[in-house]
């Protein structure tokens, strides 16, 4: 069995590590901030969670915090061990660095995951890992405990490019949403009424299914946040941008999602996005 070192301990960093420890693995986490989390057992630094770990699994916020990572690890001895990086970034930082990886021993693959900590914790979340075939199957393996839904997508950089097509679709049905809601209202139909008949039917979607209780303000807890799915979008017009495309549709959702965070709402689940359009006046 894998010895998993999760570096990042963010909501999907420790939702990773604590769904792990539930499937019985052994499990070490690392964060830059050295910030404690009760629920995951924590190395004093880097050097020592690497020492100690066959995966390091990474869940970090942006590029930068990628990068310094990485250029970190490449610091130390990575001998047989495999990078796994599941955070949301644009495929060059790892890119960039893969041949140095390599060299110290290493494989490294792409693995952007698709739902938030909640559906970590489930084992319901999709994984999309883009790399060569021996690491990918390496990966794999190693990430089983975390869901059965695990796709090798193809070379290094197309798991996050997978998970860009598929978020932005669900991104995409969200800024509908706004807009139907909105029309909603103002024909006078309730929110529930109108949330409930759209989700029972063909034009559902079950990622809104599970957060009716979210929309309606019976559940306010956030598994992800409207400040996250902003950077994600952010991330995903980048990747896009970068095949010398644009996508419209992303940059309005954008600016939906501005204009709820400006109203003080990012650190609530996306589901606050739905409520917010319905009661716009």
């Amino acid at each position: 069995m894998d010895r998993i070192g999760v570096i990042g301990l963010g909501r999907m960093g420790t939702a990773i590590a604590q769904r792990m420890q539930a499937e019985g693995q052994q499990v070490l986490g690392w964060t830059r901030s050295n910030r404690a989390v009760e629920t995951v057992q924590t190395a004093p630094d880097l050097a020592s969670l690497v020492a100690q770990s066959d995966a390091l699994i990474l869940s970090l916020f942006d590029n930068a915090a990628v990068a310094e990572v990485l250029d970190a690890l490449l610091m130390l001895d990575l001998s047989g061990k495999q990078i796994i990086d599941t955070s949301t970034v644009t495929p060059d930082v790892l890119e960039a660095r893969i041949a140095q990886i390599t060299a110290k021993g290493a494989t490294a693959v792409d693995a952007p995951i698709s739902g938030g900590p909640e559906l970590v914790l489930a084992g319901a979340c999709g994984i999309f890992i883009g790399g060569e075939d021996d690491a990918a199957a390496s990966a794999h393996n190693t990430l089983t405990p975390i869901s059965g839904r695990i796709f090798h997508v193809g070379p290094l950089g197309t798991g996050l490019v997978m998970k860009v097509i598929n978020n932005s679709m669900i991104q995409t049905y969200f800024s509908g949403l706004d807009d139907m809601m909105r029309v909603a209202k103002r024909a006078g139909l309730t929110l529930e009424t109108a949330i409930r008949i759209l989700s029972g039917g063909p034009a559902g979607m079950p990622m809104v299914v599970d957060r009716i209780p979210k929309i309606l303000g019976e559940d306010t807890s956030a598994g992800f946040t409207i400040d996250a799915v902003y950077k994600d979008n952010l991330i995903f017009q980048q990747v896009v941008q970068s095949f010398g495309i644009t996508s419209q549709i992303l940059e309005i959702t954008a600016d939906k999602q501005r204009l709820a965070i400006d109203a003080g709402l990012g650190e609530q689940d996306p589901a606050s996005l739905i409520s917010f359009a319905y009661d716009d006046k």
